[in-house]
Formats: structure tokens, C-alpha cells, sequence
């Protein structure tokens, strides 16, 4: 069961992310529009599918998924969830296809100039929708673990999220521009959000003041990035 879901949410994340590439790169739509427009249509038929509830599995139905998020693992000297290593693993292999694979350098290409990756001979549409495949693939995995990690399917839950996926970038040293981050930066801004967001709930701040710094901090931080890249004009 639990890798059947996990099998069923990749699968759909990936389908998505196609889509996506296919609009982008066929009808020239641009990216914020489409990635906005899934977003709704998606979070629209969950709720549809769930019939505007949450889901509740059979708690025995999660089997492994559900360990593999627990804080506290069975096997202790991995000290914390087996999720968190995953995570690990895959921010290091991200960051080596990004940095060290005709890929990822093709994708900073892209993102730098796209006219003059496609002058250099990158197939920039294979490309570009292999890059939307692949964010589909872990926004649908993303999904699947926040399943074992609640308990429950509640298709509100993430609501919101988004913002903080691109303060987290942004703060990690991403240019919305293109051409310039990675993933070291990228896991840096997110540690640095949770941190901020846990220091808030101790602290005892209200979730509204919390979502106000977060989007200052957005806005802060693309100040910074639009100051920067006048400079380098």
C-alpha cells in the first residue's frame, strides 16, 4: 500500500510537471502562469476527489511510510528520521547533476540566456521540460511523505507553502532572473525559514506576524537580488 501511493503520487507529479513543460516550452506561456494555473487545477481536484475532507487511511496501511518519517527511529543510530537522510542524499546528488553533469550546465545555460543555449546547441525544450518532469516528480514524492508524516490525505495542507519554497531559494543565494544558485544555498534558506518559523511558535507569535516577515523577508531579499544584478551591468 505505501508504495503504491508513493508510486501513484510520483507518477502524478511527473504527468504534471509534463504538462507544465509542454505549455512553456510549446505555447511560449510564461512559467510563473502555468506552475500558478497547475497549482489550482491540482489542489482544486484534490479537493474534489476528497470530497472537500480529509482522508484517513487505516493507520496499519502506511506501514513503512509512516517510519520512515518518525522523529524517533527503530534503527537509533540513525539518530534522526530516515526521511532527513534522504533529504540529505538527495541535495547531494542534485548538487552533483547540477555541477558536474552536461545537464545541470545545461540547465544553468538555460536559465542564464536561453537564445544563446540555444546558439551553443542545448536542446533548451527537452531540456526544459526534463527540468519540470523532474520537479514534478519530487513535488508528487513531497506529497506521499507529508501523507506518512500527518497520518492523514488533506489537500489544504501545503496551502501557502509555495511562498516559502521561493523565499527559501531566494534567500539561498537564487536569482529570479535565472542563472545563479544552487543547492547548498537553497537548503541553507529553508533551514534558515524553519528555524525562523519554530523560533516564532516558541516565541509564541501569531501564524499572521509569521507570514509577514516571511513575505518581508521575500521582498528583501529580491531587492537585494535586483540591486546585485544592476551592478554586474
Amino acid at each position: 500500500m505505501p508504495s503504491a501511493a508513493m508510486a501513484m503520487a510520483a507518477g502524478t507529479g511527473i504527468v504534471c510537471g509534463l504538462i507544465n513543460g509542454g505549455m512553456v516550452t510549446a505555447l511560449r506561456i510564461p512559467p510563473f502562469i502555468v506552475t500558478l494555473g497547475m497549482l489550482g487545477i491540482a489542489r482544486g481536484l484534490a479537493k474534489l476527489l476528497a470530497g472537500n475532507q480529509r482522508i484517513a487511511p487505516p493507520p496499519e496501511s502506511l506501514g513503512w511510510l509512516e517510519g520512515f518519517v518518525d522523529k524517533t527511529p527503530e534503527l537509533a543510530w540513525l539518530q534522526v528520521a530516515p526521511a532527513a537522510w534522504c533529504l540529505l542524499g538527495t541535495a547531494i546528488l542534485a548538487g552533483f547533476v547540477l555541477r558536474r553533469t552536461a545537464f545541470g550546465v545545461q540547465v544553468v545555460a538555460i536559465g542564464s540566456s536561453e537564445p544563446t543555449a540555444r546558439l551553443c546547441g542545448v536542446p533548451v525544450a527537452r531540456t526544459k521540460i526534463l527540468v519540470y518532469a523532474l520537479c514534478g516528480l519530487g513535488a508528487g514524492l513531497a506529497g506521499a511523505v507529508t501523507l506518512g508524516r500527518l497520518g492523514v490525505g488533506d489537500p489544504t495542507t501545503a496551502v501557502g507553502l509555495e511562498l516559502q519554497i521561493i523565499a527559501a531559494v531566494v534567500i539561498g543565494g537564487a536569482s529570479l532572473s535565472g542563472g545563479e544558485g544552487g543547492i547548498l544555498g537553497t537548503m541553507i534558506g529553508a533551514f534558515m525559514l524553519s528555524c525562523l518559523s519554530a523560533g516564532c511558535t516558541l516565541a509564541g507569535i501569531d501564524n499572521s506576524v509569521q507570514e509577514i516577515i516571511i513575505g518581508g523577508i521575500i521582498v528583501a531579499a529580491v531587492t537585494i537580488d535586483g540591486l546585485r544584478q544592476r551592478r554586474h551591468r
